[in-house]
């Protein structure tokens, strides 16, 4: 085996180490990609959860004071109702 013989395999190895490395990187930033799109979902789906948990509570606060004038009105109805 000649010099050139031995620099040319010393760089095809060289050259596999290094695409064996990129390949190693390519894979773990694809599975931080994945993960990056999947918290996007999740804060995604939480916000929209957030949202609609703000227009129940809303509704709830807005139900309950229908609820509080309507016994006041039956309570002033009563009131005028001669008891017999």
């Amino acid at each position: 085996m000649s010099m050139s013989d031995a620099v040319s395999t010393g760089a095809l190895l060289m050259i596999g180490l290094i695409f064996l490395v990129l390949l190693m990187q390519y894979l773990r930033l694809r599975e931080i990609w994945h993960l990056l799109l999947g918290n996007q979902m999740a804060a995604r789906w939480a916000r929209i959860r957030e949202m609609e948990n703000r227009e129940l509570r809303s509704a709830l606060r807005a139900e309950k004071a229908h609820v509080e004038q309507l016994q006041r009105k039956l309570e002033i109805v009563l009131a005028m109702v001669p008891v017999a």
